[in-house]
């Protein structure tokens, strides 16, 4: 049981160590992030320019089908309510 306290012991490092280690400043902090911000931006697949008129259109298409759809049901409501007052 003593020999595990020991080797317990060995492993951790002692308080002055741990003062004495420093943590990266802000400019190496900057450098690593940019770093990592270019190999991430290296990974970015981009659409062609027919998927984004594609995905354009989807939207437009949707978007119109709500508003119509909006509407219907605003117009039905505002003749109901016609109807009770």
């Amino acid at each position: 049981m003593s020999e595990e306290i020991k080797k317990t012991e060995e492993q951790k490092p002692a308080k002055s160590e741990k003062k004495k280690e420093k943590k990266p400043g802000f400019f190496a902090k900057a450098k690593k992030f940019l770093k990592e911000l270019k190999s991430e931006i290296s990974k970015i697949v981009w659409p062609t320019p027919k998927q984004v008129l594609n995905n354009t259109l989807v939207v437009i298409a949707v978007v119109l089908l709500s508003a119509v759809f909006i509407g219907l049901v605003d117009a039905l409501f505002k003749f109901l309510a016609g109807l009770i007052v």
